[in-house]
């Protein structure tokens, strides 16, 4: 039985589910074979998913294919209630609301967990660290699954080599498919959505700071430069950092950056990458936010011990005053900003990763057997084939090597 808030806003949220079935043609062409084929009939999926309408586009094509879906969020502050509503609406049971407590969030991801699921899709670890710290016992029936995000994979390798794993997990972040567009376009386009939208301010003219230059900080730092602003990087890894100054940007200390940025947004999947000593340093009404998975990457709760006053200044903005009066903002708590106070990454992005989703859970239910306890990539025969109905369906054709072009490039004379 679903755990939602208020099951009147369903019609709200089945007007968002369509608008975005309509945008995501590929999942509409995996429902097709799906519907036909039943890859996961007597199966059940739990999928811990950013609770909105893309994720809700992808629960009910896993039921149509045959699963007993159990969906919950992955981040208190995403989960959008009217989704929750219409996605219980259309027999998915769903489990969380926006704004949970820590408390209520955990029990949340343990009620979509107690189905004793076969396949599991996790965003950033959660219900993996539940399944091998907390309960293994609801682990007993998992056959593998899929990480949606840097930040899990980074959690899934460090856990296979401290401890191991007890089911295959494939890492489906890593997909050329999915790193490539929804972490470069997907996440360069919606954390500007999501800033503007909050603040109504102007992006042009602003001294803009991008902690982290992998695929989220290059989309993230590019949207920031294509709207005018100066543009300044942070990175620890130096190979990425020269990337950055070639192309174009500023490189500096976070020391350094703090005292003249107007606006900051982390992107690293590690914490305290702005701290305290920072803050100290910046502008009267710098604007503060995070794109990284957790809210740790911003060190908000030392911001709150040290500030004077911590009230609200606007819907998912507060203002943090400190002793000599100086002001900071912080977007949506620190979590992610662009689920915290948007919509996400877009529709045509989503489907995307979410056909890499999919056809990853049913390699799972096919393969599983075979597969050992271990970190997976996503198999290239299922990001190639992502790629070429994704140009199927933007109406775009590609050439076709020749035998004896085949012949030639694979052979060792001229």
């Amino acid at each position: 039985m679903s755990v939602i808030r208020d099951a009147g806003l369903a019609q709200a949220g089945r007007l968002k589910i369509q608008w975005v079935r309509d945008h995501m043609p590929l999942l509409e062409r995996i429902e097709q074979r799906f519907t036909e084929e039943k890859p996961f009939a007597g199966l059940r999926i739990t999928m811990s998913i950013h609770l909105e309408a893309k994720t809700a586009r992808l629960a009910l094509l896993l039921a149509a294919g045959g699963a007993q879906v159990h969906a919950t969020g992955c981040n208190p502050l995403s989960t959008q209630d009217d989704v929750a509503a219409g996605l219980d609406s259309l027999g998915v049971n769903v489990y969380g609301w926006h704004g949970a407590t820590m408390e209520e969030y955990h029990s949340h991801l343990v009620a979509a967990l107690s189905n004793r699921p076969h396949i599991v899709i996790d965003d950033g670890g959660d219900l993996t660290q539940i399944l091998c710290d907390e309960m293994p016992e609801l682990a007993e029936n998992v056959l593998g699954g899929g990480e949606e995000t840097t930040t899990g994979v980074m959690r899934l390798k460090a856990r296979e080599k401290e401890s191991g794993l007890p089911y295959p997990m494939i890492c489906v972040n890593d997909a050329q498919m999915k790193y490539l567009f929804d972490n470069r376009y997907g996440t360069g386009q919606s954390v500007w959505d999501g800033i503007m939208r909050t603040t109504n301010l102007i992006v042009a003219g602003k001294d803009v700071v991008v902690a982290g230059y992998g695929w989220c900080g290059k989309g993230c730092a590019m949207r920031a430069k294509g709207m005018g602003a100066r543009v300044t990087v942070c990175e620890v890894n130096p190979v990425r950092a020269v990337e950055a100054a070639m192309d174009g940007f500023r490189v500096a200390r976070m020391e350094e950056a703090a005292g003249y940025g107007d606006l900051f947004v982390t992107l690293t999947g590690c914490r305290d990458v702005i701290t305290l000593r920072h803050v100290e340093k910046m502008k009267n009404g710098a604007i503060l936010c995070n794109a990284g998975h957790f809210d740790v990457e911003v060190a908000v709760a030392d911001m709150r011990k040290a500030a004077k006053a911590v009230e609200p200044a606007r819907n998912n903005i507060e203002a943090y005053t400190f002793e000599d009066g100086k002001k900071v903002y912080v977007l949506g708590e620190g979590r992610l900003v662009n689920l915290a106070c948007g919509d996400g990454h877009p529709a045509e992005i989503m489907d995307i990763s979410f056909a890499l989703q999919a056809l990853c859970a049913e390699y799972v239910a096919k393969h599983s057997g075979e597969m050992k306890k271990a970190v997976y990539e996503v198999p290239g025969e299922i990001d190639e084939k992502v790629a070429r109905l994704k140009l199927l369906t933007m109406g775009a054709g590609i050439d076709t090597l020749t035998k004896e072009q085949e012949a030639y490039i694979h052979s060792s004379g001229h």
